[in-house]
């Protein structure tokens, strides 16, 4: 089977290089960026703007490639590709939660970018504290690469 996606507008961000990004939007924080709708896809906006945080699912435009095993940014130990955020996938489908500050048009201003400038949408959905967080989640390894971690800005 395949799967084919069109972007629906690119993202702009300061980040123009992989090793100048930060490895999650919470490393982020503060940061921003826009996201640039094409036109076709305008009336989909509706409504959005009272929303405080949105997901953006996009194309890691810059990642080529995969390993099944990694070594994660905030780790010593080799892991499983899919207990990772890593950036090079299988399927280069990238995830962020990012504070909408505005809307104008098909241009929405968010906060808290990790992605690089010019990188193709693939959709935006609402994040949605009801559905999204949980409360009782367990992170696994990350768990014990956290407490080792500074803390962030």
């Amino acid at each position: 089977m395949k799967i084919e996606y069109q972007p629906i507008g690119v993202i702009h961000t300061p980040h123009t290089r992989t090793g100048d990004a930060p490895i999650q939007p919470s490393r982020a924080r503060g940061i921003r960026g826009t996201v640039q709708v094409l036109a076709d896809y305008a009336d989909g906006l509706d409504d959005l703007d009272g929303f405080s945080h949105i997901i953006l699912l996009y194309h890691f435009h810059e990642s080529s490639g995969y390993r099944l095993k990694v070594k994660p940014f905030l780790d010593r130990q080799v892991r499983g590709l899919f207990s990772t955020r890593a950036p090079w996938r299988p399927n280069s489908i990238g995830l962020s939660i990012v504070r909408l500050v505005g809307i104008a048009g098909c241009t929405l201003t968010v906060q808290d970018v990790d992605m690089l400038d010019q990188t193709p949408l693939l959709d935006i959905k609402p994040y949605v504290p009801e559905f999204d967080q949980h409360p009782d989640a367990r992170v696994g390894w990350l768990e014990s690469a956290l407490k080792r971690q500074e803390p962030g800005p």
